[in-house]
């Protein structure tokens, strides 16, 4: 028996008539339809929609026959393909900081926010609408992300967020009022999903119902991005990725567009076998959350940084990115893109790479990703000065004791005191 739900009144966010117009970010999903006849009925606004494309590999002009059929005026109906302002000026910038949340977590999700929350506002601004609304729930870490970049970029703005305000607390009772509203349903779309996905072109997640349960290995129909490792050739795959200021630029000699260069290793990726992640995080909201990850292309990226920064960034500079690193994950995790502490962040970590150009070779076999070789013009690294052997540049050996001897000093005086401690 269906479940009744009635349309009332917002529990909270802006008044019922205090918004006139408002951009939805929408998928054209039965979440996201849900929303705007809801918006439509609860706020008696016009609304204009937003999809954006990531990459995340769906075809998105239904979206736009689906709104136009729910009566959205075709000049309010915004599809914009973001794939590569999104690899350019996000995803980037950030493994230019080797970024991992909890040391793991290559932050696919998080990093896509800030984008679809600062289009959104551009809308807003460029249609006159007074208000934003997305689809995140009351649980996530998503309804931070969005609405910390809102307000971040439009103080004044409003905020509608459904599933912290309307009545329904299911998904049947969504379906039922889709059928009272007539919005289409598609037949796969009416039972219970196994478990949430989102994707983009960086990675995707899925999390919830047959994930819930830590102890239950994930069942492979989950992946969506890779094959097995144990199903991967048994064949080793051999590429050189090139960098230029910290940035990759072509795969074997080939210059790529940042997107087309992020498609290409996650198809590399994906045949590999490389990317899988299970992983249970601490929410920014306050829970721990079971996801599985696919992050194919960026876990290669991610090791070919790293190697090319091995032979170009000073001791100093590298291990002070390590130590900043956490901290400019969680700014990227908990939704802070726009504040002044990541940007601050990322202004150091820019200037760390100017001389992060080279390139690197690696071997991807079975999940691994092995670096196998790396060079540059600007490489500190001196093969005279390291070797076993006389080096052509001096290096008196004797130097060491004076050195060591300074460095003990202060464990020699600490050691003085345990004796006469008799510690």
């Amino acid at each position: 028996m269906s479940a009744k739900v009635k349309v009332s009144a917002p529990k909270s966010g802006p008044a019922k008539g205090d918004v006139k117009k408002v951009v939805l970010a929408y998928s054209g999903g039965l979440d996201t339809s849900v929303i705007l006849k809801w918006l439509q009925s609860t706020y008696n606004c016009e609304v204009v929609t937003f999809t954006a494309d990531l990459g995340q590999g769906e075809e998105l002009e239904p979206a736009r026959k689906k709104a136009e059929l729910l009566g959205i005026k075709p000049k309010n109906i915004f599809i914009d393909d973001l794939r590569e302002e999104f690899t350019r000026d996000f995803v980037f910038p950030m493994f230019r900081a080797n970024a991992l949340y909890e040391g793991q977590y290559l932050l696919g999700t998080s990093i896509a926010r800030p984008l679809i929350a600062k289009r959104q506002i551009e809308i807003a601004r460029q249609v006159g609408a007074d208000a934003v609304c997305h689809g995140a729930t009351g649980k996530g870490n998503d309804q931070v992300r969005f609405e910390l970049t809102y307000y971040a970029l439009e103080p004044s703005i409003k905020v509608i967020a459904p599933w912290r305000e309307w009545d329904f607390k299911s998904r049947e009772a969504l379906i039922d009022f889709a059928e009272k509203n007539q919005i289409p349903i598609a037949k796969d779309k009416r039972g219970e999903a196994p478990f949430s996905v989102d994707a983009n072109l960086l990675h995707s997640s899925s999390e919830g119902k047959v994930l819930e349960d830590p102890w239950v290995e994930p069942p492979e129909y989950v992946h969506q991005r890779t094959i097995s490792p144990m199903d991967a050739p048994d064949v080793v795959t051999e590429i050189e990725i090139e960098f230029e200021k910290g940035d990759p630029v072509a795969i074997d000699g080939v210059r790529l567009s940042p997107a087309a260069l992020l498609t290409k290793l996650n198809e590399l990726g994906k045949a590999n076998g490389i990317g899988r992640l299970d992983l249970v995080e601490n929410r920014y909201v306050g829970m721990k959350s079971r996801g599985v990850y696919e992050t194919p292309g960026g876990t290669i990226l991610l090791q070919a940084h790293r190697g090319i920064e091995s032979i170009t960034l000073d001791r100093g500079a590298a291990h002070l990115k390590d130590e900043l690193m956490p901290r400019y994950a969680e700014l990227v995790y908990y939704g802070f893109w726009y504040s002044p502490e990541r940007e601050m962040l990322q202004a150091m970590i820019d200037k760390s790479q100017d001389c992060v150009s080279g390139t690197v070779r690696l071997k991807l076999y079975k999940g691994n990703v092995i670096v196998t070789g790396r060079k540059s013009p600007y490489s500190l690294y001196d093969q005279d000065l390291v070797t076993f052997e006389e080096g052509k540049v001096a290096y008196d050996h004797r130097d060491a004791a004076g050195f060591i001897r300074l460095n003990a000093l202060r464990l020699r005086t600490l050691g003085n005191r345990a004796k006469k401690l008799g510690l």
